[in-house]
């Protein structure tokens, strides 16, 4: 099963996560230091929440494809090369408290998205300014 990732950069995490929990009538999967994902059966998404500045207004942080397996990765990767995109592909890296296989590109007004697998949880976030810069 794929699905599909909104991470979203929040000023006040705890009151995304009250509000999130109630719109989507489900508690985090997943809760870390500044940090929280929803594993949103219906509809089919990952919501991730990242800490920001206290007060700011929440901003898409990047988009994602979340699919099954390592293999998917590359057959994406391998697909949007050939599509002529820019991709940038990272293997077992750490980020938002996972170790994780994605590859990168960015749409015309320079969104970036994700298409990534979860290999296993991890204790660490990974990088300091977020998954997709």
């Amino acid at each position: 099963m794929s699905r599909m990732q909104l991470a979203l950069r929040v000023g006040d995490l705890q009151g995304s996560i009250e509000f999130y929990s109630k719109l989507f009538d489900t508690a985090p999967a997943k809760l870390r230091d500044g940090y929280a994902n929803f594993a949103i059966a219906e509809p089919p998404l990952k919501l991730v929440l990242l800490e920001g500045d206290p007060g700011q207004a929440t901003v898409m942080d990047h988009l994602g494809v979340e699919v099954d397996t390592a293999d998917e990765v590359d057959a994406a990767g391998k697909r949007l090369t050939g599509e002529g995109l820019d991709t940038l592909t990272e293997d077992d890296t750490t980020c938002c408290y996972a170790l994780q296989d994605k590859v990168w590109v960015h749409g015309p007004g320079q969104e970036p998205w994700e298409v990534y697998t979860v290999k296993a949880d991890s204790q660490s976030f990974g990088r300091p300014e977020g998954c997709c810069s």
